[in-house]
């Protein structure tokens, strides 16, 4: 059994008078909010790689028609490297990962990169 009698109980905190000094006014301020930074997926040249199979990669992976699969393939074996797509870091890894086990599985060393975009 309790042998201390209860403490009283705490005063209710009653609103400010509607037109007293006392009252709070809360201003709403907008928020700006950065959209995701993107990153851009990047085939690398090689000497080893088809160029058919790395037409067949743009397709699947990428949903390129032939013919744009195509130009970015040639971009790649001329330039060194072609951009295949641009999206939020989290699909631009799962990209490059597809797109690396897919290579891997066929017995080719193909290089594929995400990089920021600036």
């Amino acid at each position: 059994m309790a042998t201390q009698n209860p403490g009283k109980p705490p005063v209710p905190v009653t609103p400010p008078a509607v037109g007293s000094d006392d009252s709070v006014v809360l201003e709403r301020r907008s928020q700006r909010v950065k959209p995701p930074q993107m990153y851009q997926v990047v085939l690398l040249n090689d000497d080893f790689t088809p160029m058919e199979f790395v037409v067949l990669v743009i397709q699947e992976f990428f949903g390129k028609d032939r013919e744009t699969a195509t130009q970015i393939m040639l971009k790649i074996h001329l330039e060194g490297k072609g951009v295949c797509g641009v999206y939020s870091r989290d699909i631009a890894i799962t990209k490059v990962d597809q797109v690396q086990q897919a290579a891997r599985s066929a017995g080719h060393p193909l290089q594929c990169l995400s990089e920021p975009v600036e």
